[in-house]
């Protein structure tokens, strides 16, 4: 039944039937004429899937994020990240690494970094004699930080996905978030000083204080958002409807640049992309429930756990085959489809869910970013008009640091675990 829903999967998909249809239909199929069980029991699956509390956080994250997006926050967000780190040697690569962060913790989207912070970004990189696509790799490389530093969506899936405590999964993915950010500034201070590039902006206290002061109501979203779900004062969902209302409110009545008759457009928008995503977890699981009465998590397991009993090894052999799955496939659907088969794998070698999920998710995140169905990808030749395979090509050295930087975690889970048990006590 496990190989017949795939075969099934990739040739619906490979004739252009859209992914949650192709998982759906696959699953119907084998659940009809292999399965003996009734289509009501798919109708049964799917509602479960979506009677969760805990995925209501999924469209009230978009929504949060769209809202921002909408209220123009970019501007203040760049003021404040060049203030702060653009007098350094490489001073506006800083900026893009250190802006993608902090828009990273407002919107939790990728594609919406690159389109929104990302076209400014690189605007401003090819005023001061940025190579244009060198500054299109830096801030493409630097919108997958969306994917990762919370609140990532794809990490409320995974987590929900995985039964890992959503407030854990967001902390979790915050310290590699960093990493990876650090390590491309310090190779875009290298590469400035190699190739004698990067106008500096003098540093200024008033100036920094200046930016900080007008991007504080924007700032104050993740710490809402974020900072009762680490206190335990209340749930991620409750967080994020928290956030919405406030971030709502402040575009509204204090930075003046929504209104609310912007709100069912903006709503409608979110309803859209939330449908997508929700789409795909109600498709999955149906197949989810066919591959458990097939028994392919355990078979995988054993599969696995043939091949070493090396945590390690383990790891690596699913690094390599994550980073093909998220080339081919959406990172929202593979989480779906993965997590529960996988997970038994991996407990059964050692390594612990939250690890697990916060590695798949970084390493799907690569998908994002490379052909070819990375989104960001072709959002990024949009945004700037460079044609596909230059922007592939000096893309290349950020995304071996990527790979660089996920290979350290593998080696130092304490890197992911260890922050995460200190704030929770676990």
């Amino acid at each position: 039944m496990s190989l017949a829903i795939i075969v099934i999967f990739i040739a619906l998909m490979f004739l252009g039937v859209p992914i949650a249809v192709s998982l759906g239909a696959a699953s119907v199929l084998v659940m009809l004429f292999m399965a003996g069980l009734p289509l009501s029991t798919a109708a049964q699956s799917m509602f479960t899937a979506m009677n969760s509390f805990i995925m209501v956080a999924v469209p009230l994250f978009i929504l949060c994020g769209s809202l921002m997006d909408e209220g123009g926050i970019a501007d203040r967000i760049y003021d404040l990240a060049e203030a702060l780190v653009g007098w350094i040697y490489g001073g506006l690569g800083h900026v893009s690494v250190v802006v993608n962060m902090l828009f990273a913790g407002m919107s939790g989207s990728s594609v919406a970094a690159i389109a929104s912070i990302g076209k400014m970004s690189i605007n401003a990189l090819e005023k001061k004699g940025y190579p244009k696509d060198y500054g299109t790799a830096i801030n493409l490389s630097g919108s997958m930080l969306a994917s990762v530093i919370p609140p990532s969506i794809l990490m409320i899936n995974a987590a929900a996905t995985a039964n890992v405590s959503i407030g854990q999964a967001l902390l979790a993915g915050l310290i590699p978030g960093i990493i990876i950010g650090l390590v491309f500034m310090v190779y875009n201070y290298f590469y400035c000083k190699k190739h004698n590039i990067g106008d500096r902006t003098p540093f200024s206290g008033k100036r920094l204080g200046r930016a900080f002061v007008r991007a504080i109501p924007a700032l104050l979203t993740p710490v809402i958002l974020l900072g009762g779900v680490y206190t335990g004062f209340y749930t991620p969902t409750e967080g994020a409807a928290i956030a919405v209302v406030y971030t709502s409110l402040v575009y509204i009545y204090l930075f003046k640049t929504l209104k609310w008759t912007d709100l069912p457009r903006i709503i409608a928008k979110n309803a859209r992309s939330t449908g997508t995503i929700l789409f795909v977890a109600i498709a999955a699981k149906p197949a989810s429930m066919l591959f458990e009465i097939d028994g392919l998590p355990s078979r995988v397991a054993n599969m696995i756990s043939g091949v070493s009993d090396n945590r390690i090894v383990i790891l690596f052999v699913l690094y390599a085959f994550l980073i093909v799955v998220g080339m081919f496939m959406d990172a929202t659907a593979a989480i779906f489809i993965l997590v529960p088969i996988l997970l038994p794998a991996v407990q059964s070698v050692g390594v612990s869910p939250l690890f697990f999920v916060v590695f798949l998710v970084i390493t799907l995140s690569f998908g994002l970013i490379t052909p070819p169905v990375g989104v960001c990808l072709y959002a990024a030749e949009n945004v700037t008009g460079l044609p596909l395979e230059k922007i592939i090509k000096a893309s290349v050295p950020w995304i071996i640091l990527i790979a660089l930087s996920l290979c350290l975690f593998i080696f130092f889970p304490g890197i992911i675990e260890v922050p995460v048990g200190i704030v929770f006590g676990t």
